[in-house]
Parts: C-alpha cells; structure tokens; sequence
C-alpha cells in the first residue's frame, strides 16, 4: 500500500469490500435447491469464528465489513467512489432469489 492509502485506511479501517479477496457467492437455500442466498466471504480466509471455523456474511452487509489490518488486502480502486456506487445498488435486506428454469 502506498503511503497515501495508508493514511485513510488507518482513520477509517479497511472496508474488505474494496478488496479483490472479498467474494461474492450463492448459498443454496429451499429444499429443491432452486432458491439461494447471497454472501460474502474473504478467499484468504481472514474472517474466522473462534474456533477456527470460516466466516461468510450476507450480501446486504458487505458495505459495513471492517478490519484493523490486514496484510493480504489488495485494493481494487478508489474507495470512496466505490463505496457511493456499492451502497447504492445493495439490497437493504437478505433477499431470497429463485433460479428460473
């Protein structure tokens, strides 16, 4: 990280949300296996439970998600634009979504 970036990620945090290991992927949800849920999780494994089990979080969240620091953060641009634009299209609830077939 560059020194600049260092300066605003030690006032606010790192918003994993910005970074290219946070992914986005569906969980299966319903019996049939038609409906599922959307959530986020960090590839480098860096959110974990206490004990030791991996930690995903819901879509609608992924905004508010912040650590201290963080030595495989990359960012992925600026983070304030990207921020505006994220929390603009994100749902403002864990919504069910339904494969059509």
């Amino acid at each position: 990280m560059s020194e600049e970036q260092n300066e605003q990620v030690s006032e606010t945090g790192i918003y994993c949300a910005n970074c290219r290991y946070c992914v986005l992927f569906r969980k299966s949800s319903g019996v049939d296996g038609n409906q599922y849920l959307l959530r986020v999780k960090c590839a480098q494994e860096q959110w974990r439970k206490k004990l030791g089990e991996e930690k995903m979080y819901k879509y609608f969240t992924v905004a508010r998600r912040t650590v201290e620091k963080c030595d495989d953060y990359k960012e992925m641009g600026d983070l304030r634009s990207f921020l505006k634009a994220l929390r603009k299209s994100l749902p403002v609830r864990d919504e069910v979504y339904t494969i059509k077939k």
